[in-house]
């Protein structure tokens, strides 16, 4: 499979940042999805599940989990 040079780029790209400490990786996620435009609008059904699951947590603190509880589950 032969790719465009922006795809092959883009892959070197990546090879470079996963050689990175995990701090830095997060601070360039960080850095690269904040140069991003808003892309959820309120008609968005992301947006519409995460408020929904916002009022369920702020009726019922205890149907949360943790943050250690999530990555143990997600095997982290």
């Amino acid at each position: 499979m032969r790719y465009g040079c922006g795809v092959s780029r883009i892959l070197d790209i990546e090879r470079q940042a996963m050689e990175l400490t995990d701090a830095d990786r997060a601070k360039l996620a960080a850095s690269l999805l904040d140069s991003l435009p808003a892309v959820l609008a309120e008609d968005d059904l992301g947006v519409e599940e995460a408020l929904r699951r916002d009022a369920e947590l702020d009726q019922d603190p205890s149907a949360g989990i943790t943050w250690e509880q999530l990555c143990r589950s997600v095997g982290r």
